[in-house]
């Protein structure tokens, strides 16, 4: 059975828990902010040029190396969930409860909001790219690329952060969730943007005003992650016994 726990709003709006939205909104605030900032980078080097395949490689190991680095610097606070697919992955399994999620997810819209906002400016103006699908690519097809990206990446964080038998496996937690996004990045990037992200996409389409095929980066990495949350929660985690509460991801 699916674990999904409402919560209270005492809870939710404890000091700890306010502490837990801030390391959230600093922590996807840098992601973002490097994340977006490659591929602008990029952008602005190749004079708005087609991504080749030197710049997809660079722009997936950026994701990767910040993600890995803002987890880690959230994790012992929030969890360093930095994305509301692995907080709604690890809502299903019971790990945070559907209140505490939901400001979660406010503290990462805004934070990756903050961060495209910062990055026009810092740039002069240049404008931030948005997620979207690429040529020979149709929608649904962006989904499914979506789901099955955003799966691999919250059930990597089941197996390595969340999982009661994770046991020294959780010190390199933050590096396996980076890595599995680098990877899932050079192998999507192309096809539905590899986000597996909904801030991740908000951000950008936010300060560019352009929220064209947005819906997408919400599905897919949703389902994906719901998914996700179900099988390793409900399926490997739930031969353990009882889910414990988890000091590293809850």
């Amino acid at each position: 059975m699916v674990k999904i726990a409402i919560g209270s709003l005492g809870d939710s709006f404890s000091v700890g828990s306010l502490k837990c939205y801030l390391a959230e909104f600093i922590a996807t605030l840098l992601f973002v902010f490097a994340g977006v900032g490659s591929a602008l980078a990029f952008s602005s080097l190749t004079n708005d040029g087609a991504l080749d395949p030197p710049g997809l490689v660079a722009i997936a190991i950026a994701h990767a190396f910040a993600l890995f680095v803002g987890v880690s610097m959230a994790a012992n606070i929030s969890g360093g969930h930095l994305n509301p697919a692995v907080t709604f992955g690890l809502a299903v399994g019971g790990h945070i409860t559907v209140i505490t999620g939901f400001l979660y997810w406010i503290a990462q819209l805004l934070g990756a909001a903050a961060a495209s906002y910062l990055l026009i400016y810092v740039t002069g103006g240049k404008a931030v790219p948005i997620h979207g699908v690429g040529a020979g690519i149709n929608a649904f097809q962006g989904v499914v690329f979506e789901i099955i990206i955003t799966f691999a990446l919250v059930y990597t964080v089941y197996a390595t952060a969340a999982d009661p038998k994770k046991g020294s496996l959780g010190t390199i937690a933050p590096i396996a969730i980076g890595f599995i996004v680098g990877a899932n990045i050079l192998a999507a990037g192309p096809f539905s943007g590899g986000s597996m992200n909904p801030a991740r996409s908000f951000g950008p389409a936010v300060a560019s005003g352009d929220f064209s095929g947005h819906w997408i980066y919400w599905v897919g990495p949703l389902i994906g992650g719901g998914l996700a949350g179900f099988v390793y929660g409900d399926i490997f985690i739930e031969s353990y016994g009882a889910v414990a509460a988890s000091d590293d991801y809850a």
